[in-house]
């Protein structure tokens, strides 16, 4: 009988790859993708192409045509066709916001219409890359470069405070994030996109109704919030947990930005063990900032009124960019150009450690798909230290990065393994920022426990589909687990070799696998090599993700027939759920003590003094 239990996605891809899809899921998004490239044709555009997908919709970019081929570049976007009617509705809505804000750094709204029943935004295009690419780029964002954003953000709230359009009300962006503010290198300009949770607000700054209307005060409208839920890595309390919508909301999304791109991460969490005080920014600057995330309100508040009564005045402050010295890995991390395409994505097990005893489940009520995207399913309960290290891990899931990774936390410290592959040496630098930001969040956690993350390749998982739940699951024909081969020295002390079994069942998958996959799989174990594998077992479809790489190229016949082994037998596979196994080329443990918060560090008071020193060194 198949296991009864409640399947989670136990990944958090900011975009779920198509190669995790099922076949006929693939098929559908493909379609209709081409579709929507398609209806943008007929209305004449050219050079379009998909830019963006989120939980609600797809964004596309296009041109329009000119005899130089220079015409303006526009940015469409489309709800998801199976969403909700109200859902849907909200396009309508964002497009009615964004056609009040008149502000140079916000691209206007060209249009809202309708093709074939299909609602489309129609708006400018902003020139260069979003702010989070650039920060996986680069990884911490140059302080004179953050400051430069920061005055820019600074002027783009305070126009959103002014009453303005047909409601007389400031306007709430309610999703400010990096991904949400393009840079063009060029100039260093920001411009802020994505108005889809904009609303207008309901308090003011002071927390004071904006309305003198008594009828409208003792209405239900303004005792339930009309705030929606932006991206919860970056959303203040008061947002997340469901406060009446007010510019307050914009003001902790600029924290948790600046945060985030001063220090290299992917949220606002890790402010607690990373603070902007020790990020090399300028000293009040760093404390406004540091203030503006405090957990207290009465501290935020007068952080985010510094914030922006001040930070015309901060921008002024003449910086340079300083050198700054090589990056080294606090832990082993390899690179070398790969030949193939990598879709990495991150399974993390392990984690329900990281969640306090009693914790309240305070947003059970929400109704969202960003929150049980994000946040429901993996996050609530912890602190912010611990959401901050599981979104560091994700974080190093967004470059192209095989291997895996243990964590074992114990009362003197942290032991931490890891084979860290990245395929991209253009991104060591920035990618050696993301894995010592994760280190430093995991000095920073006091629990014992293990947590384990395995990085693998989607283009290489393996999809089984079957058309009810109680058949088996069929592999086709040619059908092979994939598996590359390189010699490896010989491992002397056979107690350095990191089993599959190490740990034990993991409480967390649910997934019992058959005994004749078990039997393969401790006969792998017993041959030097390096990879993982997961079942992840759906009512009508079986995913098997792996990545292997043997390192006894005498021992590849016995290891490729037990691969085989283990494919011929998933027709055995009867329960839902999740199974995974992870072994690493031999124990490099590294030993990192316990921290309360790294030192402060800040922008030095005479920067070209500081430059002159750091060159003569």
């Amino acid at each position: 009988m198949a296991q009864k239990t409640e399947l989670q996605q136990f990944y958090i891809p900011e975009e779920q790859s198509i190669y995790l899809l099922s076949h006929d899921d693939a098929k559908k998004l493909k379609d209709w993708v081409a579709l929507c490239a398609a209806q943008l044709r007929q209305l004449g555009y050219l050079d379009i192409e998909l830019i963006g997908k989120g939980a609600y919709g797809f964004v596309f970019a296009g041109r329009l045509p000119s005899r130089d081929g220079t015409g303006p570049e526009h940015v469409f976007k489309f709800t998801r066709i199976n969403l909700p009617q109200h859902l849907q509705d909200r396009l309508e809505d964002e497009a009615y916001i964004l056609e009040q804000v008149r502000h140079p750094r916000v691209p206007r709204l060209i249009a809202y219409q309708r093709a074939h029943n299909q609602p489309i935004l129609v708006m400018e295009r902003a020139a260069g890359l979003n702010l989070e690419e650039v920060s996986l780029r680069e990884g911490r964002l140059k302080p004179r470069v953050v400051m430069r954003i920061a005055d820019q953000l600074g002027d783009i709230l305070r126009n959103l405070r002014r009453e303005s359009g047909p409601a007389g009300r400031p306007i709430v962006h309610g999703d400010i994030k990096p991904s949400n503010l393009v840079f063009d290198a060029s100039t260093e300009n920001i411009a802020l996109i994505d108005w889809g949770s904009s609303v207008f607000a309901q308090l003011d700054a002071n927390q004071q109704f904006l309305t003198t209307n008594v009828m409208e005060l003792m209405s239900d409208n303004l005792q339930q919030t009309n705030a929606r839920l932006g991206d919860v890595y970056f959303i203040g309390e008061e947002q997340l947990n469901g406060g009446l919508s007010s510019p307050r909301f914009d003001e902790q999304g600029a924290a948790g930005t600046l945060y985030a791109l001063a220090s290299g991460q992917s949220c606002r969490f890790g402010h607690q063990a990373i603070p902007a005080n020790s990020l090399g920014l300028p000293m009040e600057f760093a404390r406004m900032l540091d203030g503006m995330l405090a957990p207290d309100p009465e501290t935020r508040r007068k952080a985010g009124d510094y914030y922006l009564n001040e930070m015309p005045r901060m921008a002024r402050t003449v910086m340079i960019d300083l050198p700054e010295p090589s990056v080294n890995p606090l832990v082993p991390v390899w690179a070398r150009a790969s030949d193939h395409e990598i879709d990495t994505v991150v399974y993390s097990s392990r984690k329900s450690f990281l969640r306090q005893e009693g914790a309240p489940e305070t947003l059970n009520d929400v109704n969202d798909v960003q929150l049980d995207r994000y946040y429901k399913n993996f996050m609530q309960g912890m602190g912010e230290t611990e959401k901050a290290f599981l979104a560091a891990v994700s974080r190093l899931g967004r470059y192209p990065v095989e291997g895996g990774l243990a964590v074992r936390w114990e009362s003197d410290g942290v032991y931490i393994d890891t084979s860290l592959n990245l395929h991209d040496p253009s991104l060591k630098t920035a990618f050696t920022r993301a894995v010592n930001n994760m280190v430093y969040l995991a000095q920073a956690i006091y629990r014992q426990g293990i947590f384990k993350s395995c990085l693998f390749n989607a283009r290489n998982t393996l999809h089984i589909d079957r058309d009810e739940p109680d058949q088996p699951f069929v592999t086709e024909p040619g059908m092979q687990l994939r598996y590359e081969v390189s010699a490896a020295p010989e491992v002397e002390d056979e107690s350095r070799v990191h089993s599959y079994f190490e740990d034990g069942p993991d409480p967390e998958e649910f997934l019992l696998l058959p005994q004749t996959i078990i039997t393969a799989l401790e006969s792998l174990n017993n041959i030097h090599h390096t990879g993982m594998i997961i079942f992840e077992a759906l009512p009508r479809h079986l995913k098997i993700h792996s990545h292997y790489r043997l390192l006894d190229p005498e021992r590849e016949g016995e290891f490729s027939r037990l691969l085989d082994e283990i494919l011929s037998s998933v027709d055995q596979i009867t329960g839902l759920g999740v199974s995974g196994f992870m072994k690493m080329p031999y124990k490099d443990t590294r030993f990192f003590p316990h921290i309360e918060r790294l030192p402060e560090r800040y922008y030095p008071r005479n920067p070209r003094a500081a430059a002159d020193s750091a060159r003569t060194l």
